[in-house]
């Protein structure tokens, strides 16, 4: 008789990317590769925002709290991933999966939120210039990232208490590199049905609902820009909104391919390989779309370093 108990469930097995031996190494080293730069280059974006005082501005507080978030983000997937390669396992605890799926939903939903914090932050600037300090003040700016906090973290509890709530078979096999929500829905041997709709209804309203309010924020600015007859002016206040435009673009594109390709392909390592777009390519690419298309960044990033030289 096959032994289904989450209370007494030791492990799943996380079937990873390949299970081809030779790639094993590649995969480690490419992943160790792209998680340094991924650390070191957000790194890099926080100690410049804070270390100078031209950047202390409501942009770059949300920048570095974008830069932190990643970091966070990567933390919680390649670390563990890197491990079980290197160890030759497949295997994740069944506390360490379902502390991984807690925090990746975290990061992932600030991720987003913060992208539409950002956006609202472009629109007060170029739509409402003469109350951009009063609308945005540093107390206003605290609360908005605290709320958003408050949010996720009682977003991803709730789905936790969900898991908890499923029996899973032992030695359940995860299609996947590390535990995602959606995959323990799927594996679970009871009824997941409940969970699922939950899931979904959940996610509409705090992950796909506040998405909206980037179209609504960037409709409202090229409608501004319309209006402006210098297109010296024009093009100063756009350029503040590309490094974002390229950041949002590069989140929801490679996220919305990940559910295009399940839902196409109907295949678990394509979706698996998608997913390594946004875990891991996105927040390894921010950095350099801030750093190359923002002179602030830029400059700041040059006056750090230099400064690191000096001291050395």
């Amino acid at each position: 008789m096959e032994v289904e108990n989450h209370t007494v469930l030791s492990q799943f097995l996380l079937l990873g990317l390949s299970e081809d031996p030779e790639l094993q190494p590649i995969l480690f080293g490419l992943f160790l590769s792209m998680y340094l730069v991924t650390v070191l280059g957000n790194l890099l974006i926080i100690l410049a925002v804070s270390s100078d005082s031209h950047l202390h501005t409501p942009m770059y507080f949300f920048l570095s709290n974008l830069s932190l978030i990643d970091i966070c983000f990567t933390s919680t997937i390649i670390p563990k991933m890197l491990v079980n390669i290197h160890a030759h396992s497949k295997e994740i605890s069944y506390l360490e999966c379902l502390t991984q799926v807690y925090f990746f939903m975290i990061f992932v939903g600030m991720d987003d939120m913060l992208l539409t914090i950002m956006a609202y932050d472009r629109f007060v600037s170029i739509c409402y210039p003469l109350k951009y300090t009063v609308i945005m003040n540093p107390r206003h700016c605290v609360l908005l990232v605290l709320m958003c906090w408050l949010i996720m973290l009682c977003f991803s509890l709730t789905h936790i208490l969900l898991l908890k709530q499923l029996t899973f078979s032992i030695g359940t096999e995860i299609p996947h590199f590390f535990c995602e929500v959606a995959q323990l829905f799927k594996v679970a041997s009871s009824d997941a049905l409940i969970g699922i709709i939950i899931m979904y209804v959940s996610t509409s309203l705090v992950i796909v609902f506040p998405v909206t309010g980037i179209p609504y924020s960037y409709s409202q600015i090229v409608s501004t820009l319309m209006r402006m007859s210098s297109s010296l002016s024009k093009y100063k206040a756009f350029s503040t909104c590309g490094s974002h435009l390229c950041v949002v673009s590069l989140f929801y594109g490679t996220a919305l391919g990940v559910y295009l390709s399940s839902a196409v392909v109907h295949s678990p390592q394509g979706s698996t390989i998608a997913s390594v777009m946004y875990t891991v390519v996105t927040p390894m690419l921010n950095p350099f779309v801030y750093s190359l298309r923002n002179k602030d960044v830029k400059g700041a990033l040059g006056r750090l370093l230099s400064r690191a030289a000096s001291c050395s």
